[in-house]
């Protein structure tokens, strides 16, 4: 199968789409089955390489998992029932794997070892590691626990004050995990809001855990009950049809089902502030996590928007998607304090302003961010994914609005997170 693809400027998108499950929510659905007690059913369970990896993980652990269609059903083994892996555990391209393991493994009486990609190899961990040797934890890596691969050898863990100094919700969620093995209270404070996602599912699942603000607080605790998850679509790939509605001429598109978390929707709150036609449907019925309908249809002269570090947690995923909308917005569209971006699956920084320039775009590179002003005309180009599959499909919708014809290479990293994204954008094409 080729690694590229050609994409040439269109007519139009139309039509209904159910994006692919939520790839955050599916992830932790398989962590905090695994260490409840019971048998749990996680129903529209994203199948695709990096939840794929979380399950791989789990099944090193001794814990039995099956697949039906769309489902896994978690036999649970408690927080402190996971075996000793027998080998190396495979994080692959997941960097929610890896470090919402070393926050499980920090407390379990075990010695482990966890590796992954070239990529995820180079994405930092000290982050993570410094506030779970905090609580106690012994983890070991490169540069002093900096880089993958990362030992850990589990311990006896004291619950911990700490105040991040980055929002993430990778960095939080590992700490609450290790905190359910913790003596006493570990309290988690953010600057700003991430994902929320592991706060609530712990909830349903019977944790002692409370939500004050912007600090998030739980207790150790001997019983995680099973219980029943539905994941809903995932809105950041979602994104990816939203944008192409508002840009490509003639276009409507309805996405139906897709999660509503206030903690994710900060990249609707950017399209309605560029001035899209954009309306939103919540359904009634939901226990966990909002979801409902999105329709978004071709909007004339969007506006630029400023973004800045207050924004960033809830558009973390949508960065490369608002460069693609930035460029067509009338103004300056600024986008600031993500400097979080270059140390994801690439730096998606340099990446799509390196990218975008092949396609024409007069684009300025911060430290943090961009800026550039609009409305731009692309032209079609050859350009990379660097490997990420929000790269891949941002540069995709980007084509459809460049005169001529644009080749993606590395489209192969778009299974990471939404398979069948390019079978799904030739359906909507008019």
């Amino acid at each position: 199968m080729s690694d590229s693809i050609n994409v040439q400027k269109v007519n139009g998108l139309k039509g209904e789409l159910t994006p692919p499950p939520d790839k955050s929510i599916s992830h932790r659905a398989v962590f905090i089955s695994s260490i409840a007690e019971g048998t749990s059913y996680v129903k529209n369970f994203l199948n695709a390489r990096d939840p794929e990896a979380t399950v791989n993980a789990f099944r090193a652990l001794g814990v039995e998992i099956t697949e039906r269609k769309n489902e896994l059903v978690i036999v649970g083994k408690g927080l402190i029932g996971l075996r000793e892996p027998n080998d190396i555990i495979d994080c692959m391209n997941s960097g929610t794997t890896m470090r919402l393991l070393m926050g499980v493994f920090s407390g379990c009486q075990f010695f482990s070892v966890l590796t992954g990609d070239s990529s995820l190899r180079n994405r930092p961990m000290a982050r993570v590691t410094e506030p779970l040797r905090l609580m106690g934890a012994q983890l070991m890596g490169r540069e002093d626990g900096r880089y993958p691969p990362i030992a850990v050898r589990g311990c006896k863990l004291n619950g911990i004050t700490y105040k991040m100094p980055i929002p993430s919700a990778q960095v939080k969620s590992s700490v609450l995990l290790a905190g359910l093995n913790a003596d006493g209270c570990t309290t988690v404070t953010e600057s700003a809001k991430s994902r929320d996602h592991t706060e609530r599912m712990l909830k349903t699942f019977g944790a002692d855990i409370s939500v004050d603000g912007l600090s998030v607080k739980i207790s150790g605790t001997n019983k995680l009950t099973a219980s029943e998850i539905t994941v809903p679509g995932d809105i950041s790939s979602a994104a990816f049809f939203l944008a192409g509605a508002a840009l490509v001429t003639g276009s409507e598109v309805v996405v139906k089902g897709v999660g509503l978390n206030e903690t994710r929707t900060g990249f609707l709150d950017a399209l309605k502030a560029m001035g899209a036609d954009a309306a939103v449907q919540i359904d009634s019925d939901h226990r966990d996590e909002p979801q409902g309908d999105i329709r978004v249809k071709y909007t004339e002269g969007l506006k630029a928007v400023t973004l800045g570090r207050s924004d960033i947690p809830a558009l973390i995923d949508e960065f490369p998607i608002l460069c693609v909308l930035g460029l067509r917005a009338h103004g300056v569209t600024e986008i600031r304090g993500a400097e979080e971006l270059r140390v994801k699956e690439s730096d998606r920084i340099a990446a799509m302003v390196t990218e975008l320039r092949k396609m024409g775009a007069v684009i300025e590179e911060y430290p943090d961010g961009v800026a550039m002003e609009g409305p731009q005309e692309l032209h079609g180009a050859t350009v990379e994914s660097h490997g990420d599959h929000r790269i891949a499909m941002a540069l995709s919708i980007a084509a459809l609005i460049a005169n001529g014809e644009t080749t993606i290479n590395g489209i192969s990293s778009v299974e990471i997170s939404y398979p069948g994204f390019f079978e799904q954008l030739r359906k909507l094409l008019v």
